[in-house]
Formats: C-alpha cells, structure tokens, sequence
C-alpha cells in the first residue's frame, strides 16, 4: 500500500539528507507532491568528518547540495544523543528557513517511521514518507527511469568485492538479487551517493581510491 498525502496548501520541506537513492527519490516525490523544498540536513559522526548513516565526507555532502542549489546543515551527534539534537536542531531549521514539512526516505521499517513522526512532532512539523509501503523493486527501476545515477559507497564487507564502488543498473540490481541483496539495501547491504538526477543542476564529480574496512563494513574513498 502506498503512502496516501493529503497535502492541501503547498509547503515548504527539509529533506532528511543521506546523500543517497532513498533520501533523493523522497526529495523527488516531495516536489512532485508540490512542496518547495528549502533545505537538506544531514547527522555527521561525533566528529563531524562524515555522516553517520553513510560514511560520506561532509565536504562531498557540500558538493551535492551545491549540485541542487540548496543549502546543507549538519549536526555531528554520537548514538547516544543523536535524537536530542536532532530534534534540537530540526526547531531551529523551521524556525530560520520557515519550513513545515519533514521528508524521510524510509519504506517500510515501522521502527523508523515512528521515530520520524516523533522528532517532527517535537519540532511542529509535519513528516512526509513518499516512499512508504512501496513495492522495493519498483522504486528502484523507477529511480532508474526517473535518471537517478547511484554509486554503492559502502556496503557489507563480503559484498565489497562485487559492489563496492558500481554505479547502480539494471545489471546490478540482477546481480544484487544473485547475492540475495534487498533491492534497496533495506537490511543495510548497502549505502549510496546520488551522483546525478533530475533535480541536479549539474553532476557530483568525484574520485574513487581504495577500500576502507571498519568492523563489517566497508566504504570506499572519496574524494572531490
């Protein structure tokens, strides 16, 4: 079932900001749904060198919103405080940029989506899920379609070797289902970096280098 919007009165939106497919597909929606979006927000590591869900580098995040023409705000924020400031900082976001709408990118965790409606309830803003409870595979041909260019920029270490570092295709996503990947990453296979899209003004040029192990995960290096 998808997500039903009763949006009356044109808004205008911050945009949960991972750099990444989901964030930039909800991004997308959010405009076609007719809210004017005025920013993006990111959380950065304890840090604050790169975002915590992704492990991208702040000054690449920059780059992308510079790609959009929107401005880009971060916290740097451990686990342990990360709601605190987050919903600190969402009350400051509305009040300097007048905003009335949160927009997520989450599908189908419910978990996430009531942690969601909380923080923007605690800020006076209304949480937006364009992609809720749609089908996982469909969103990602539609973002395909749609010209969405996704680089996997992280992923689980026994992935890396066939993912790391690929652009996002339909071959890909062939070879995702081979490994027994969720389409989307969902189950935290795999992050990604929108390179370009239809909302870009101009593509993200980076560079690539060698692969970073952490723990069980690996991230390749980027650089602009």
């Amino acid at each position: 079932m998808k997500e039903q919007h009763n949006i009356t009165n044109s808004g205008s939106f911050l945009c949960s900001w991972s750099g990444g497919k989901d964030s930039y597909l909800a991004y997308c929606k959010a405009i076609e749904l007719g809210l004017s979006p005025r920013l993006l927000f990111n959380v950065l590591n304890e840090f604050g060198e790169n975002s915590r869900s992704h492990g991208i580098p702040k000054d690449i995040l920059y780059a992308q919103a510079a790609c959009l023409k929107l401005p880009m705000e971060f916290i740097a924020s451990t686990w342990t405080d990360y709601e605190t400031k987050f919903i600190t900082r969402l009350k400051e976001l509305k009040a300097e940029y007048d905003i009335d709408h949160a927009v997520f990118g989450d599908i189908d965790i419910a978990s996430h989506r009531a942690w969601e409606e909380k923080v923007s309830e605690a800020a006076s803003l209304k949480p937006i899920l364009p992609l809720w409870r749609q089908e996982r595979l469909s969103l990602v041909y539609e973002m395909l379609e749609m010209g969405i260019e996704a680089m996997v920029v992280s992923c689980q270490t026994h992935l890396a070797s066939s993912i790391l570092g690929k652009v996002i295709n339909r071959d890909l996503v062939t070879e995702f289902q081979r490994l027994g990947i969720d389409e989307c990453g969902e189950n935290g296979e795999y992050h990604t970096l929108v390179l370009d899209g239809p909302q870009h003004v101009r593509p993200l040029n980076i560079q690539t280098g060698h692969f970073i192990q952490h723990e069980h995960y690996s991230f390749i290096a980027l650089e602009l």
